[in-house]
């Protein structure tokens, strides 16, 4: 009959699990990170995908039919602002000068193709994690 396992068979295989999950929360670590950039590369100079007019149109049609008067075009960090996004949170008027990458290229489209049609624009901080601003939210209403 064997006896019971050595005290330090226990530490030394409980050492040997932490490790492995330390290595695989830091690959997934990694991975987020890699993703993060990835995102953020592409909201900084990826352009507007050319069907965007259809799928606004849907989006639009589909929240009518819910009877909602807008729709949120877009989500991203509130650390993509060129102020953190300060001026979104204090509802200040000039907060479209402080949008960047793809949010700065929709302000412009916005401009020029859905305001003349008589569309309204809002920014607003959606969550605040730790207190500090967290993700913005466009919004597109009529």
């Amino acid at each position: 009959m064997s006896g019971v396992i050595d005290l330090d068979q226990v530490r030394a295989r409980a050492a040997e699990i932490e490790r492995e999950n330390l290595r695989k929360a830091m690959e997934r670590m990694k991975e987020r990170q890699g993703d993060e950039d990835a995102l953020y590369h592409d909201f900084m100079h990826d352009d507007l995908q050319p069907t965007w007019r259809e799928k606004l149109n849907r989006s639009i049609l589909n929240a009518v039919e819910h009877e909602k008067n807008e729709i949120q075009v877009m989500r991203f960090p509130s650390s993509w602002c060129s102020d953190k996004g300060r001026a979104i949170n204090n509802f200040e008027s000039n907060w479209p000068s402080t949008l960047t990458g793809k949010a700065a290229r929709g302000w412009e489209l916005y401009q020029k193709e859905l305001e003349p049609l008589g569309y309204k624009l809002k920014a607003q901080i959606l969550n605040f994690p730790g207190g500090l601003p967290g993700d913005v939210g466009i919004f597109l209403a009529w």
